[in-house]
Order: C-alpha cells, then structure tokens, then sequence
C-alpha cells in the first residue's frame, strides 16, 4: 500500500511540474511583442476581406510578388522572410529598395512596422516611377517610417518632407505601428494606429506650394504619376514589416 501511495504521489507530483511548464510556455507565447504563437494570427486574409477585395501583398512565407527597384528579380542580400515576418537587416543599403511586381493607381494599403531597437528609418513609397539614373524618392511620394526621434515633417506617419503627421501617434521602438494609406485620384489619406494623420489633394495650388518649399523642388516627375508600384525603403536599418495587404479601389 505504501510503494503505492508513493507511485501516486510521484505521478501526481510530476503531473503538476509539467502543467506548470506548460503554463509557463503559453504565457511566455502570450507576452511575445511580435505576436507570433499568441493565438493571432498574421499575412492572412479573413473571409470578410477576401469577399471585399482584398490581397496579401505578404504571404509570411514568401518574397513573391515583389522585386528591387530598377531590379529584374527580388535582391540576394539584405532582404530576408524570418518568423513570418519581412525584414531589412543590412546597415549599408546592400539589399536596394523593394517595390510590387505590380502596378496600382487608386487603392488602400494596410501594413504593420516595428523598428525593434535603435535608431531605424524606412518609408513606404507609392506612384513609384522607375528610372535607372535617378533613386526611388525622385518620384515617389514616401510615408515615413522612423523611431519616435524626428517632429513634424520627418516624424513617423507624415507625409515625409510635405505633411506632418497630426497628431503624432507612433509607438515606441520595440512595439508594432499600424498604418493604412489610401490613393484615391488626387486624395491622400493616412491613418496610424487607428487615427487618420493626413489627408491632403494632390495637384491643387497646395500642393504644388508644398513641394516648392520641400527638397523635392527640383524633382520634376515627383507626386505627378496617377499610377505606379508601392515600395518599401531600403535606409540601411533594421525593420520589420507585416500583414502587408492592398485592395483596390475602382
């Protein structure tokens, strides 16, 4: 009856020790930032966006879809697909800017960033123009992409260089940003997490006042295309992105 009793004790003693191991991993899966094993899940489209149109521009696994600016195929180095996410890594601009296989001309856009530490700066482009002789920011208008370092013009969410972000909402470095961009004919609009941050018509005299006084003056095909490939910056800093999804507007 003893040796018994102690065979119980023992199973039930060691019983516990593993549901406490595996409490601690779910809660260690439920903390991660990055949202990974958490019950959430990421690069997917539910029923209610694909029957609205829809498209992962990111399927979490994979690089399709996108190549290098002035780049016939997606760069070797730099660019990389890690635990679901899409990652610039390199510090000297080996891996180029990316943009979309294809074109779009009025759409919305939606995607997550983080920077993860440090100092980290990227855009998001769209209209781009490719031209061999002249970098990607000569005719793209760029979304910023920056740690919570720079103000007005140059802060996270603005229309870089033009329209600040209003009000300035980014997170800290280390937590992820939501953005969503909409292109409707002249209209840009931006939301970040959750709170539209710009809006402004393109093509107007304000507009044309706020590109004179910018360092895109002497660009003379800059914010002017009504259709081109969205891109992604390559600045030389580490960030992530994710759930990266367009739809297209008729």
């Amino acid at each position: 009856m003893k040796r018994q009793l102690s065979i119980a004790l023992f199973m039930a003693t060691a019983l516990a020790l593993n549901m406490g191991c595996v409490l601690e991993r779910n809660d260690a899966r439920s903390s991660n930032p990055e949202g990974e094993n958490s019950g959430v899940h990421h690069n997917v489209l539910t029923d209610e966006e694909v029957a609205d149109g829809w498209k992962l521009l990111f399927d979490g696994e994979t690089t399709n879809g996108w190549r290098g600016y002035n780049k016939s195929s997606f760069p070797q180095a730099g660019w990389v697909v890690r635990d679901g996410l899409l990652v610039i890594t390199d510090t000297d601009y080996e891996g180029g800017d990316l943009i979309t296989e294809e074109m779009y001309e009025n759409f919305i856009l939606k995607l997550d960033w983080m920077i993860p530490e440090g100092n980290g700066n990227s855009g998001i482009f769209f209209h781009v123009l490719e031209q061999p002789d002249k970098e990607i920011y000569w005719s793209a208008p760029e979304i910023q992409i920056i740690s919570p370092r720079s103000q007005g013009r140059n802060r996270a969410g603005a229309l870089y260089d033009l329209v600040p972000a209003d009000p300035q909402n980014d997170k800290p470095i280390g937590e992820w940003n939501e953005v969503k961009l909409v292109v409707d004919n002249p209209h840009i609009a931006v939301w970040q997490n959750g709170e539209k941050v710009v809006e402004i018509e393109r093509w107007t005299q304000e507009w044309f006042d706020l590109v004179r006084e910018s360092k895109f003056e002497c660009h003379p095909e800059f914010g002017n295309l009504r259709k081109g490939q969205i891109g992604l910056q390559d600045h030389g800093d580490h960030v992530k992105f994710r759930n990266i999804k367009v739809k297209v507007l008729d």
